[in-house]
């Protein structure tokens, strides 16, 4: 695979709606390439009003697939790759419908451009919400199938046949009566010249030879061989390196600085003072790093001085006190819960979580007077290039940005705020810098996953069965800032996903949702936000109501899922392939959870043992997964162990806390990721589906924390309503 640098393209279009529907007119446009091959354009509609457009005018290019003269087919790819193997999957959909073999499709990062390059299903330019396969499955197979015809319609124009007697077959099309062949590459310029078919069939899946089967991961090879660039790679020619101190209180500022010290360091070329941080400019990282260990700086904490966590969720669990916002509503709760023989009651709460992706936030500007050019891994780049753009005082045209692999997202990139660091320090330097966080500054300058606390209670009849359900919560909306469109009536889809739309059939059923915004603390997306939180509660709470009506967790469920036969065959393998009911010895428990999320359906059971000092182990973790048509199914298999791993490490250790207003975790020995020697076995087991392609990214990690505590609760009787594991909570006497 080659993914190589873009020069940027603009647009004037920042912001655009969310797009619910694919138009089927006007999908792709020909044109000839500059090498005289064939372009061919995916056009995606974003009207204004949602609806679909009448002409072609507000119809804009999302994607580009080139085919050269010289054979070569190119893809430019419109989301990133942060080890989720998007670029394995999506090139997967090119080249089942253009018969070509995978490894003859290159890639090319997509330039910031939401004209061009929007997600249909967002409608800004992003590679996020598990959706980077759903927003391509049609699109790029049509333009796929769409080349293929035009490429066979030039192949019998030029031989005077019928085109229904050639087909197309390894780069090739292959007139089936004379046997004659020719390659793409020698057809591309007649092909650009074809018309566009009005409409094309997609290869049906009993007939793909691609789709549907493992396939090597294009990225492995550079990265293991070291010729991959990460945006931490970047070394544009004379670059300085740079790495900064911000300020330790959110919204906090510079009061003074004595960098003596530091300019004294051998290598230190510059001190750089913002309102609000300060940077070391130096020839390497270890000058950089000595030199802000020299410096003596005084702060002016600000108004968040003396916040903390306590604080934070004593206003959360005030505002579940009060109606919010309905989320959904079905039947009458307050007749539910009248009807009920027996309520349950509980209260949740999960933390601020950080990313701590391997690769630290870093940004390496040039900023001239003419422009600036910027090499970054970000998920949203166009977003990236207009903060750099505002930050430099320069027009859109004049922001150039290389974007590179990322070194673990987790929705972090989806933010802009390192660019407009870099860009604030590059103002002072003269040449390229290259702004480097130490992971003591990512850890505690993180946009957060949101602090949710959350008020459940249930009414169960005669049979145990429940007849009502009620939850408000109440926490940050990450939507409203990011996406406010999106934000309607005190209400977005991200927070409210896992907590409504339920796979399991209630007759009464009410959810609230109140926005509440911690102060001055910088919340984001983060690996599943907001069923990261719902599916914990949930799946927790619905655990409670087994155990009040004295049934199996496992049954208990299966009796509710008579209206989805997708979650209930996912129950029923992943229990059937754990052994769920088999017995083990004392201390070791079995928990289960199941959701629909991301457009996927998943049950997981974790195995989990606890020592006499609270200590949790998770021994074994089995998944079972209606994710639609699978692309490549080592991605999925990759994605749910992946998952796994990070949410047994939100589950074990994941906590961000706050005193004065500073954040107390610092690195990974106070910020703990789950060890190696610490890792379950994950067993995955993917049902076959005909439905459409669901997400897979963030699914798994949803899904592993209740299966978790439900497994703690199975072990050893005490009921987790908070995370991370409170190790004090489980000890046993000595």
């Amino acid at each position: 695979m080659r993914i190589d640098q873009q020069a940027t393209r603009t647009s004037d279009r920042h912001q655009l709606p969310a797009v619910n529907a694919l138009s089927r007119r006007s999908f792709l446009q020909a044109g000839v390439a500059a090498s005289g091959g064939l372009l061919l354009s995916l056009s995606l509609p974003f009207p204004a009003d949602g609806a679909e457009a009448s002409t072609d005018d507000i119809f804009a290019p999302n994607a580009f697939v080139r085919i050269g003269s010289d054979g070569k087919i190119v893809l430019t790819m419109p989301y990133v790759e942060m080890g989720q193997g998007t670029y394995t999957a999506i090139p997967m959909l090119i080249a089942e419908e253009l018969e070509v073999d995978l490894k003859q499709v290159e890639l090319q990062h997509a330039p910031p451009d939401e004209k061009l390059y929007a997600n249909p299903l967002l409608g800004v330019q992003a590679t996020g919400n598990s959706n980077a396969i759903r927003g391509a499955w049609e699109p790029l197979r049509h333009a796929g199938a769409t080349a293929r015809i035009m490429l066979v319609a030039a192949a019998a124009k030029r031989w005077k046949v019928d085109p229904g007697a050639c087909r197309a077959e390894r780069g090739e099309v292959v007139h089936a009566t004379t046997g004659q062949r020719i390659r793409y590459g020698e057809l591309a310029a007649d092909a650009a010249r074809m018309p566009v078919p009005a409409s094309v069939e997609l290869k049906r899946p009993q007939d793909f030879t691609l789709i549907g089967t493992p396939a090597k991961r294009l990225d492995t090879p550079a990265k293991v061989n070291g010729t991959a660039v990460y945006g931490i790679d970047a070394r544009p020619p004379g670059v300085k390196i740079a790495t900064l101190a911000q300020s330790p209180v959110f919204g906090g500022r510079v009061k003074r600085v004595d960098d003596a010290a530091a300019r004294a360091v051998n290598g230190v070329r510059q001190i750089v003072r913002l309102h609000d941080a300060v940077a070391v400019v130096a020839d390497h990282m270890g000058a950089a790093k000595k030199g802000l260990e020299a410096l003596v700086i005084e702060w002016d904490d600000g108004p968040h001085a003396k916040l903390d966590t306590g604080t934070v969720l004593g206003e959360l669990e005030r505002a579940t006190l009060n109606p919010g916002a309905v989320a959904q509503s079905i039947g009458n709760i307050e007749r539910g819960m009248a009807d009920a023989v027996t309520k349950v009651e509980a209260t949740y709460r999960v933390p601020f979580l950080a990313h701590a992706s391997m690769e630290p936030m870093n940004c390496t500007v040039h900023l001239r007077e003419d422009g600036c050019e910027i090499w970054v891994g970000n998920q949203a780049l166009a977003r990236a290039q207009a903060a750099a753009a505002e930050t430099a005082g320069l027009s859109l045209d004049k922001v150039v940005v290389h974007n590179h692999l990322i070194g673990g997202g987790f929705g972090r990139r989806l933010e802009a705020d390192g660019v407009i660091r870099a860009v604030e320090i590059a103002k002072h330097v003269d040449g390229p810098v290259k702004v480097v966080w130490t992971r003591e500054e990512d850890i505690q300058h993180d946009m957060y996953r949101p602090m949710f606390f959350d008020r459940v209670s249930a009414g169960l009849d005669t049979k145990g069965m429940p007849v009502a359900w009620n939850n408000r919560f109440a926490g940050s909306s990450i939507i409203a800032r990011w996406l406010p469109p999106a934000f309607n009536n005190g209400l977005d889809p991200d927070t409210t996903e896992g907590a409504i739309n339920l796979v399991y059939d209630l007759p009464n059923l009410n959810v609230e949702y109140v926005r509440v915004e911690p102060p001055g603390i910088p919340t984001a997306f983060w690996r599943s936000v907001g069923p990261s939180h719902n599916v914990f509660v949930t799946e927790s709470f619905m655990d409670e109501l087994a155990v009040a009506a004295e049934q199996d967790p496992v049954v208990y469920r299966l009796a509710l899922l008579g209206k989805s036969p997708r979650a209930k065959a996912v129950l029923e393998l992943a229990a059937d392939k754990a052994g769920w009911g088999q017995e083990l010895p004392q201390w070791v428990g079995r928990g289960v959870s199941i959701q629909n999320a991301f457009g996927s359906y998943m049950a997981q059971v974790a195995e989990v043992e606890v020592a006499k000092d609270g200590t949790v182990r998770v021994r074994r973790v089995v998944c079972a997964v209606d994710c639609g048509m699978v692309v490549n199914p080592d991605t999925v298999q990759a994605q749910i162990q992946s998952a796994v791993m990070f949410g047994t490490t939100a589950a074990l250790h994941g906590e961000i806390t706050l005193k004065d207003g500073r954040v107390k975790q610092t690195n990974f020995d106070t910020y703990q990721i789950l060890r190696m020697d610490q890792a379950p076995a994950v067993e995955v087991h993917i049902v076959q589906s005909s439905e459409a392609p669901g997400g897979m990214g963030e699914a798994g990690t949803s899904c592993i924390v209740p299966a978790v505590s439900n497994a703690i609760f199975a072990a050893t009787g005490k009921r987790l309503r908070q995370m991370p594991v409170d190790q004090a909570v489980l000890q046993r006497p000595v």
